[in-house]
C-alpha cells in the first residue's frame, strides 16, 4: 500500500463554525445532581441506613423471641387435655354428619315420592288421551274439585247482608242510580304545551 496523506483545505469562502460536542444535557443534569447529593449527604444518608438495619434486626429478634417456633414442653395434664378437646370435636363431628346424612335420606325420598307422582300423573294423562278425553279438562277437573271441597269447608259465605247495587243496575246504561255521568268540558284554553 502506498502511504496517503489526507490534509484538510481552508476554504476561505465558508465561515469557520466551532462545533460543540453533543451531550445529552438531561443525563449529565442527573449524574451531576446525584453528585452533589452524595457528597453533601452521603454520611448522613450511610448513617440512616445502619440505623434502619439495626432496627429490623431488633425487631424481628424480639418477634421470633416472642413466638417461638418450636412449642414449649407440655405437661401431661395439658396433653391430657388437649386429648379430650379433640375427642369432643370429634364426636361433635360425627354428630353433625349423622344429621346431615339423615336430612339427605328424607330429601332423597321426597324426591323419589315426588318423580313417583309425576310417572303416575304422565300415565293418567296418556291414558286419558288414548280414551279421547282431553287431559288438561280431567287433571283440572280433579284439582278442582278437592280444593272447592277444601275451601267449602273453610269459607262459609254470609247471606244476611244486603246488596251493594240493585239487580237491575247496569253501568252502560247510565241509569240505576251511579254517580258517574256526562259532564261538558271545561271552558277556556287547553292547559297542553
Amino acid at each position: 500500500m502506498e502511504d496517503v496523506e489526507i490534509t484538510d483545505v481552508d476554504d476561505g469562502d465558508l465561515p469557520q463554525v466551532e462545533k460543540a460536542p453533543v451531550k445529552n444535557q438531561d443525563l449529565t443534569f442527573l449524574s451531576l445532581s446525584a453528585g452533589n447529593l452524595l457528597s453533601e449527604y452521603g454520611w448522613y444518608l450511610l448513617a440512616v441506613t445502619v440505623l434502619v438495619y439495626l432496627i429490623i434486626q431488633h425487631l424481628s429478634k424480639r418477634r421470633s423471641s416472642q413466638n417461638p417456633r418450636s412449642p414449649l414442653p407440655q405437661t401431661p395434664q395439658d396433653a391430657v387435655l388437649v386429648a379430650r378437646r379433640q375427642e369432643a370435636m370429634e364426636a361433635a363431628r360425627r354428630k353433625m354428619q349423622e344429621e346431615l346424612d339423615a336430612k339427605a335420606a328424607l330429601f332423597r325420598e321426597k324426591q323419589t315420592q315426588q318423580e313417583q307422582e309425576k310417572r303416575r300423573q304422565k300415565i293418567e294423562i296418556w291414558e286419558s288421551m288414548q280414551q279421547g278425553k282431553s287431559y288438561k279438562g280431567a287433571t283440572k277437573v280433579s284439582q278442582t274439585t278437592e280444593e272447592a271441597s277444601s275451601s267449602t269447608a273453610v269459607l262459609k259465605p254470609k247471606n244476611n247482608k244486603k246488596p251493594l247495587r240493585s239487580a237491575d243496575y247496569n253501568p252502560l246504561t247510565g241509569e240505576g242510580g251511579g254517580s258517574c255521568s256526562w259532564r261538558p268540558g271545561r271552558r277556556g284554553p287547553s292547559s297542553g304545551g
